[in-house]
């Protein structure tokens, strides 16, 4: 079992397997040129894997592969394999903006791939395309429908942004409730890379646009979820808001992350991190579960985001993921 600096279980691990990215949303990385680190500073699917099996047999029992855009990354259906064939029971998840997921969804599937977290911000192809600088919609909607003919367990994640798709909220919440996909609504998170302009909307505003047709009921976070749920009282339909400006968003956070490069990272919002590069290179495996068990004595209590403050975080969340 891993325990950090403040007595929380620690079971979850996020692995961003690429930086890179085919969108350029305006919330994350709008400004970045196509150049991106050498494939040599980056860890091999094997070498990622060397350092996963450590995190599984030290007590982690959830994995999320994340980007940039993961699809990007070839053979990424390959690396989730050995994973799921180390522990065919773990929790293996991924996030992605649904572009290239069509193409690839089958061969995930009977890697053992589990769940999928796709973005959706628009169902507007104008708004979306303005929002990720790229003509977009049309292949995150067949990625969503393909990945639900094949049994995936899917949630869809949206930031509404002032001015820009905060009218479409409920349309995106009742996409969601005819498919019965869970939404999750994700406050913008201010950070040094986003497009300056963009003022996102907070968990308060974002129910009170819900509550302007539905009447709604507070559930509760479930286990260790990033999400707050709420339901629908008249269909029971529920969905998600993710408020990491909120006080409690912290109080029991069970994650971790890791980056393409190695990089072990204690929280979304702190640039602090160690890396396990040397270590899994030399298949020095004590050495990374060291590496390991001192980034998590050093996890932060909570991040630097507030309520009352619109600090701006220096992470650049295409390398470490969302």
């Amino acid at each position: 079992m891993l325990i950090d600096g403040h007595g929380r279980e620690v079971n979850y691990l996020r692995i961003s397997v690429t930086e890179r990215c085919n969108f350029r949303c305006l919330y994350c990385m709008p400004q970045k040129p196509f150049s991106w680190n050498p494939k040599e500073n980056l860890l091999s699917f094997e070498e990622l894997f060397e350092f996963v099996k450590v995190a599984i047999d030290e007590g982690i029992n959830k994995i999320r592969i994340t980007g940039g855009e993961p699809l990007v990354r070839e053979d990424l259906d390959k690396f989730i394999k050995l994973i799921s064939s180390y522990k065919s029971d773990i929790d293996l998840a991924l996030t992605t903006n649904g572009y290239l997921l069509s193409d690839v969804a089958k061969k995930l599937k009977d890697a053992g791939l589990k769940r999928i977290n796709i973005s959706l911000d628009s169902l507007k192809p104008a708004v979306a395309a303005s929002i990720a600088q790229k003509n977009v919609l049309s292949k995150i909607l067949e990625g969503i429908e393909i990945a639900r003919e094949l049994g995936f367990k899917i949630k869809i994640n949206m930031v509404p942004l002032w001015g820009i798709n905060d009218s479409e909220i409920l349309d995106i919440l009742e996409f969601g409730r005819e498919r019965d996909i869970e939404v999750r609504f994700i406050e913008y998170m201010e950070n040094i890379h986003a497009d300056s302009k963009i003022k996102g909307l907070s968990g308060k505003e974002i129910l009170s646009a819900i509550k302007q047709r539905y009447k709604i009921k507070r559930v509760g976070r479930v286990k260790n979820s990033p999400s707050f749920s709420y339901e629908i009282i008249e269909n029971g339909y529920r969905f998600g808001l993710i408020d990491p400006h909120k006080h409690d968003f912290c109080e029991d956070c069970n994650r971790i992350r890791l980056t393409a490069e190695g990089y072990l990272i204690p929280c979304l919002y702190f640039d602090e991190a160690q890396s396990i590069a040397k270590a899994v290179k030399e298949k020095d495996i004590k050495k990374a579960a060291l590496i390991l068990k001192d980034v998590l004595a050093n996890k932060p209590k909570e991040n630097r985001w507030s309520e009352e403050s619109s600090e701006s975080s220096n992470r650049a969340f295409y390398e470490t993921g969302g």
